[in-house]
């Protein structure tokens, strides 16, 4: 099977620069996006053969994710259950028989780290959640987690130790949640990939530059270790500052 997570930075836009062309030529099993910036009615996708499942936030033009699947699932679930997360439509929730497979956009700290106390409470509710979720079947995350986790995953690590996305306070609530269990699919194929990014400012020239952070990525619970096949950053595909994550997995 092949899972793609894409932040497109805003669907409408990145529709304009590409973004069927590829969803068509990747096919792939379970497509998710993140950052769609949209509200229901907005946009209209004709996906033959998927499956859609939206979740809008409450601001316009602000956040949202969805997903694509050629699979229907068993339940969809959208948020994860607490009030003070669940108006920005970051997370949705896809039960298959075997796991259940999320998409999710992480709150961003943002400039001056105003956020950052609310992103501490996040991590440790959506922890909660996929901890709960694990008692019944393995699980698949994949989004725009919003952090940077080791010094290799950015270009300027030192520079940007206090900022969003590369302060202490994130990188040890990723540690913590890879501890809990989880694989960073990436890093388990290649630990000391350097130089690989999947997001870059619009600003200076960064993505010319590869100036990047990997933020993007796909989790999976250990036991789910054996079935991972390959997982791959797709530098080469535009359209968004960002660019998509793949995870090959056999479910056999």
């Amino acid at each position: 099977m092949k899972f793609i997570s894409w932040n497109v930075n805003g669907l409408r836009a990145c529709t304009g620069k590409g973004f069927l062309d590829f969803f068509h030529a990747i096919d792939a099993d379970i497509f998710c996006l993140q950052e769609t910036k949209l509200q229901e009615g907005q946009i209209s996708l004709d996906l033959p053969g998927y499956h859609q499942y939206w979740n809008y936030a409450e601001k316009k033009g602000y956040s949202g994710t969805a997903i694509f699947a050629k699979e229907e699932p068993l339940s969809v679930r959208y948020g994860i259950g607490v009030d003070l997360h669940d108006t920005e439509g970051r997370v949705i929730t896809l039960e298959y028989p075997a796991f259940y497979f999320i998409t999710c956009y992480t709150p961003n700290s943002q400039s001056e780290l105003k956020r950052l106390s609310y992103r501490m409470q996040w991590e440790d509710d959506f922890l909660s959640y996929l901890k709960t979720l694990e008692k019944e079947k393995p699980v698949i995350l994949c989004g725009d987690l919003n952090v940077a986790h080791r010094e290799i995953d950015l270009k300027n690590p030192k520079t940007n130790r206090k900022n969003a996305g590369f302060t202490d306070e994130e990188r040890a609530k990723f540690s913590a949640l890879l501890d809990s269990g989880f694989t960073d699919t990436f890093r388990h194929f290649y630990p000391d990939a350097e130089g690989i990014y999947s997001w870059w400012s619009y600003r200076f020239k960064a993505r010319e530059k590869n100036a990047g952070w990997r933020i993007d990525y796909f989790l999976t619970s250990k036991c789910l270790d054996p079935h991972l096949k390959d997982a791959k950053i797709l530098t080469d595909i535009t359209g968004s500052d960002h660019c998509p994550v793949e995870l090959d997995f056999d479910p056999s």
